[in-house]
């Protein structure tokens, strides 16, 4: 437990010093004036912390590589603004021993004025000054401060909220496209389900659960229990089976108020699984998950609610469902990682995959108890409790953190952070895999493991696996065709996600489907629209798995691709921001890359899944049925073909 409360600790102050570093930032204030040419004057002045200093613009003796405060317009505007002059009011200059270098600055307050000249009748002036700070200990920034100035009647420009514009109705939508009438009727218009999929990956992360050390010694007593208390061994085995039942039951309904939800925003599990902030919280969490299997601290339900719950269980049919709450809840150490997994890798996909990943894994929980009820004489051949325990365990921790690289992984894309590009995703999956491989050899262990493990072969099969596992990613960090995964498909970054220069299996598409419109008019193709997202799983295994294939990409030249991301999060230039009035009366901000394409795909083709790919003609015109996640590349190829056949009808 100490180390957890360092950790509660480390997250206090960090918490702490964040808060007094924000209110240590510099006030600011814009404002314009007009000089005697009748050009706009922007004037923009700070307020200093005390022991602060900001750097101006300047810098007397031109030796530092940057410059140390700059001036950025919003680039759908930067072309009509011109900075004619700069003047530093209060401006200072010292010699910095932290640069070595003559510097100018400012203390206590900033005033600078820009002096722009501004072509054409422009409605708003939006940009960032992004300055550089030094508080006596540390270097700050350099810190972008946002300002936005709106035109008033006398012709300067002064700051207010920023307002969305509302758009012309909609705009968004095409009026060309007829979903039940296509030019050729293949394809399906259902999205993709993958429900079975689903449900056994949630059937085997139960069953892989049930092998922890908070469940597997529950097999046994809880089977005992109900077939010895009473006399009449049926009701003993109805019981059991009961008890099995409501433990599915328990672990279903968890998936009630994302149906609930959904009812009112279909597109909540896009902005759920691709969220910067949840991703990070995510990736925290099964750090957290993943040092607790390690074994350095439990994660466990306040106790006043374990007892509260099994207080209630008795020998009633209510008695046995508070039973069944009751191991769901005490074994949450070692359940609710697995189950965290499931319910964010299946986010994205609605409701159903929700519930389907979620009723596996509560029949993989329920059903051995059923099972060993009505035939108890099969106990005697489950393998005893004992260390063993403790390495799956442990195991589990080295999985969970591969899980925390793939949360962050998806904030990366989503931030266009380029921090972890898909070799080093790759190399951390490397070591993390060799890792495994040494604690199951047995040259290292955790200070927390209460048994000396035996090296069996069993152990030895698993640590090969692990090896040959990571010895398989290794060609992922190169830059040759060989870097092509397809069993982890769709896990890391994309091939063009890349440290390389110039990635050799990369082929980028357009993102933009007017461009992609424009393009298909010069040449004469049909439009292959491919609704994506940084951090979809599918959408990754089919460029790498799918695409590639000879037929597919001979096929795919025939179009024009053009691939829209429904989980950007990059702002769109400020007079590409709306107010939409969908078409069914709703109004929906459109900020972001993604809110103006995956508004797209749900105004024009009623969905919100990805991978979604359709078939369109220049003048908007449907070809045939869209299609989802179509693993089969023969299956593929044959609705590229269908397409091209109804693009020359």
């Amino acid at each position: 437990m100490k180390y957890f409360y360092s950790f509660i600790i480390f997250i206090l102050l960090t918490a702490t010093q964040f808060a007094i570093a924000q209110t240590a930032k510099p006030v600011w204030k814009f404002s314009s004036s007009k000089d005697k040419s009748g050009n706009i004057v922007l004037v923009i002045e700070a307020t200093i912390p005390n022991g602060t200093i900001i750097y101006s613009n300047t810098n007397p003796t031109n030796n530092l590589d940057l410059p140390l405060t700059t001036f950025d317009f919003d680039s759908s505007i930067a072309d009509k603004i011109g900075i004619v002059s700069t003047s530093e009011k209060g401006e200072l200059k010292k010699k910095d021993t932290q640069l070595n270098a003559e510097v100018n600055y400012f203390e206590k307050t900033l005033d600078i004025d820009l002096t722009l000249q501004i072509k054409g009748n422009l409605p708003y002036i939006k940009g960032h000054v992004n300055y550089m700070a030094f508080d006596g200990k540390e270097f700050i920034g350099p810190e972008p401060e946002e300002f936005y100035l709106t035109k008033q009647p006398d012709g300067t420009y002064a700051g207010g909220e920023f307002q969305l514009t509302k758009a012309k109705e909609n705009a968004l939508l095409l009026s060309s496209i007829d979903l039940n009438h296509p030019v050729n009727d293949c394809g399906t218009t259902a999205t993709p389900s993958g429900l079975l999929t689903i449900f056994i990956l949630g059937f085997l992360g139960g069953l892989i659960a049930l092998i922890t050390p908070c469940v597997f010694p529950m097999i046994p007593l809880t089977v005992s229990f109900f077939t010895k208390k009473t006399a009449d061994k049926s009701k003993g085995i109805r019981d059991a089976i009961l008890y099995g039942l409501f433990i599915f039951l328990i672990y279903v309904s968890l998936s009630i108020p994302f149906h609930i939800a959904g009812h009112f925003n279909k597109e909540i599990y896009n902005n759920i699984s691709t969220n910067i902030y949840l991703n990070l919280i995510f990736f925290a969490i099964f750090v957290v998950f993943a040092i607790s299997f390690f074994g350095y601290f439990e994660i466990v339900l306040p106790a006043s609610v374990v007892n509260k719950t099994d207080a209630k269980s008795s020998k009633s049919f209510i008695g046995i469902f508070f039973m069944a709450l009751t191991l769901a809840i005490v074994s949450f150490s070692c359940t609710g990682p697995i189950l965290g997994s499931l319910l964010a890798s299946t986010a994205s996909g609605g409701e159903w995959p929700l519930t389907a990943g979620l009723a596996g894994f509560g029949l993989a929980l329920g059903f051995p108890f059923a099972l060993f009820a009505m035939f108890p004489q099969f106990l005697s051949s489950l393998p005893k409790s004992g260390g063993w325990l403790d390495t799956v365990k442990v195991v589990l921790g080295f999985i969970e953190l591969g899980l925390a690289i793939k949360f962050f992984s998806n904030a990366d894309l989503v931030a266009h952070w380029g921090i972890l590009k898909r070799e080093i995703f790759f190399a951390i999956w490397i070591a993390i895999g060799l890792l495994t491989f040494a604690y199951l050899m047995g040259w290292f262990s955790f200070k927390k493991q209460y048994t000396k493990p035996t090296i069996g072969v069993g152990r030895k099969i698993v640590a090969v696996t692990f090896l040959a596992f990571a010895l398989y990613l290794i060609p992922g960090v190169t830059n040759t065709k060989y870097a092509r995964l397809s069993l982890v498909s769709g896990f890391p970054p994309s091939t063009c996600y890349s440290i390389y220069a110039q990635p050799v299996n990369c082929n980028e598409p357009l993102k933009d489907y007017f461009e992609a419109v424009k393009l298909a008019k010069e040449e004469n193709k049909p439009i292959m629209i491919d609704f994506t997202g940084y951090a979809c799983v599918n959408c990754r295994k089919m460029e790498e798995n799918v695409w590639p294939d000879e037929k597919v990409k001979e096929l795919m030249d025939k179009y024009v691709l053009v691939s829209l991301y429904v989980d950007d999060r990059k702002a769109l230039p400020v007079d590409q921001q709306i107010l939409y009035t969908t078409k069914d009366g709703t109004q929906k901000k459109i900020l972001t890359v993604g809110d103006k394409w995956a508004t797209f795909e749900s105004e024009n083709f009623i969905v919100v899944s990805q991978p979604y790919y359709v078939l369109l003609s220049p003048d908007g015109k449907l070809l045939n049925n869209p299609v989802g996640y179509t693993p089969d590349p023969v299956d593929y190829a044959s609705w590229l073909e269908c397409g091209l056949d109804a693009f020359k009808k």
